[in-house]
């Protein structure tokens, strides 16, 4: 691949520069894939997006550093802040008041899945200093996943509401937790407060730019229009410059664009719909996060002791998701089948939890690596079974009006067989 890009460089001298050019191709080549993966196979786009990224990576990509910097940190942040924003803008507090149960369960499922996954990697023979932080990697399920699989599917009902609210809950934790992890890691804290001073500090500045964020949106609504084009890139735009800003003052980009959607959901309870517009630029953001994480994901090395304890990760923290997305189901209005449901849900990781490992691989470079050689095929793992995981728990929670395979199936049938069905 290095040596292809060589001989590339010696006669291609675009304007924009040679990345340009190898980034262009690859979004080309995801989008095809994608489309031709959800149409022949009934499964999400993200899959396709997620395995052209993986044959980049695989080939040798050189078009991404790792950990993650620059442009690319700052677009993959950009994508999960829009999709955290929306889906923070579909929460309403008053529901964790009236169902307090939501919220019991969602701490169960993320304190279980830490500690289960932190024993084990220790049992595992995984010093300390990495098993704490690959334990904070393992919380963060992905609502970035999960809503393009709901996307795809046209799934609607309780168990897709509530695995999106805990997917993004788990992402909060992971955000806070991690970001604060990752500055004690380097120089590890000698009482309590200096633990918890770092976690005031991102949770503090993030809430901030959040509030600020959703101050700025509620007065564009209030002059604008939601479907207008020009409400949409206003919406962006203030997204963008509100993750940069945070980021650059110690808090955590996506978990501001995160509050920002909660805190807009109070300040205007009314339904309002997501523009159009910004539908399309989301779209483009996330295919092409997607495609760097899983680029970024593949590059890692593996051998026969990674792959345990990989796949040993990934068994207990599906284990442990379901486990505690069960004690807390005890109260919280849904049946136990809905939670077996909901629990498979919430299996993809990726974006997020690429952005908490590159933060600990930036704060130590020996810890770092330790982390990024089991974190990151994990995230790669369950980047696609994660997906393919989901969007079977929703078609077997019956809430998606697009049965799984039914289209795929019905294309493979003879032309008098499905006239005669």
């Amino acid at each position: 691949m290095n040596e292809l890009m060589s001989f590339w460089a010696q006669w291609l001298r675009p304007s924009a520069g040679l990345p340009t050019v190898q980034w262009s191709l690859l979004l080309a080549a995801a989008a095809v894939t994608g489309y031709l993966v959800q149409r022949y196979s009934g499964l999400p786009k993200v899959v396709g997006y997620t395995l052209v990224g993986t044959v980049a990576g695989l080939a040798g990509f050189s078009g991404l550093v790792w950990p993650l910097q620059g442009i690319g940190l700052f677009l993959v942040e950009l994508a999960v802040a829009v999709v955290l924003f929306e889906a923070g803008g579909r929460i309403p507090l008053r529901w964790f008041r009236h169902n307090p149960m939501v919220l019991v369960q969602s701490i169960a499922e993320s304190a279980l899945t830490y500690a289960a996954v932190y024993w084990v990697l220790l049992w595992m023979s995984v010093p300390e200093r990495a098993a704490g932080p690959l334990a904070l990697v393992a919380i963060a399920a992905s609502p970035t996943v999960l809503t393009r699989v709901v996307a795809d599917t046209r799934a609607a009902g309780p168990v897709t509401d509530r695995a999106i609210v805990l997917a993004t809950l788990s992402s909060l934790y992971a955000l806070v937790l991690g970001s604060a992890q990752a500055e004690l890691l380097p120089r590890p804290a000698t009482d309590w407060q200096g633990a918890i001073y770092p976690v005031l500090v991102v949770l503090g500045v993030s809430i901030v730019m959040g509030a600020l964020l959703s101050l700025l949106v509620r007065l564009a609504l209030r002059v604008m229009s939601p479907g207008s084009e020009n409400t949409s890139i206003l919406l962006l735009a203030l997204i963008a410059a509100a993750a940069a800003i945070a980021a650059h003052m110690g808090g955590s980009a996506p978990l501001a664009a995160l509050l920002g959607g909660m805190l807009l959901k109070q300040l205007h309870p009314r339904p309002w719909a997501w523009p159009r517009q910004m539908g399309t630029a989301a779209s483009l953001l996330t295919m092409l996060m997607f495609v760097l994480v899983s680029t970024v994901a593949a590059q890692a090395g593996w051998s026969v002791q990674v792959a345990g304890m990989v796949l040993a990760l990934i068994a207990v923290r599906l284990l442990a998701k379901a486990v505690g997305v069960g004690v807390g189901n005890v109260g919280s209005g849904a049946s136990w089948r809905q939670a077996l449901w909901v629990s498979c849900a919430m299996t993809p990781m990726s974006a997020i939890a690429l952005l908490v490992a590159s933060q600990f691989a930036q704060a130590s470079a020996a810890t770092g690596e330790l982390i990024a050689g089991i974190a990151l095929p994990a995230i790669l793992l369950m980047e696609v079974l994660g997906a393919v995981i989901a969007t079977l728990a929703i078609y077997r929670a019956g809430e998606t009006s697009k049965p799984w395979l039914a289209a795929s199936a019905s294309r493979k049938l003879p032309t008098t067989e499905k006239d005669a069905s």
